[in-house]
């Protein structure tokens, strides 16, 4: 029995390709995602940038249990994707980020370094698993911890 998830997927137009082998991963493992986000099939006219995030993306996201930023090289670049991140933070939604099939690694958007709930490998079973809650912090694309170097801190009187 699969378990049924609202997602919206935050990325860029030129990754749309990348969507369906990502919402196939998730069927495998289990996970049936219904898919909120915007694709180039799916693009609508609208230019004023407050109207889309107003209308269009809000609404989207709010339907949504989780977001899904799908991780490439150019995704650190949008404002679009960063909107999104930050909306759905603000909005109390679990946000994953997904490294992109084949992934060696690149900079992440700095509102999904600031508020991820996870970040995981291309890996069906640690994707399901960050979408329902069970997997915390980030991965690197090849499924390692990442760890971040801590700070030294000299005392002042040495």
């Amino acid at each position: 029995m699969s378990t049924i998830k609202n997602v919206f997927v935050s990325h860029i137009h030129l990754d749309d390709a990348g969507l369906p082998d990502l919402m196939s991963l998730l069927e495998k493992h289990g996970m049936e995602a219904r898919n909120y986000s915007i694709t180039s099939d799916k693009e609508n006219n609208a230019k004023s940038p407050d109207y889309i995030k107003n209308e269009i993306l809000a609404p989207r996201i709010d339907a949504c249990s989780t977001l899904v930023v799908y991780i490439t090289q150019d995704t650190k670049d949008s404002d679009w994707v960063n909107w999104e991140i930050e909306y759905a933070y603000k909005q109390g939604k679990t946000i994953v980020g997904v490294w992109e099939l084949g992934s060696k690694g690149c900079e992440v958007p700095e509102a999904l370094e600031e508020f991820h709930n996870a970040i995981v490998g291309w890996n069906g079973e640690n994707i399901v698993d960050a979408i329902n809650g069970d997997i915390e912090g980030p991965y690197g694309p090849d499924g390692a911890p990442v760890v971040k170097p801590v700070p030294i801190t000299r005392h002042p009187c040495n």
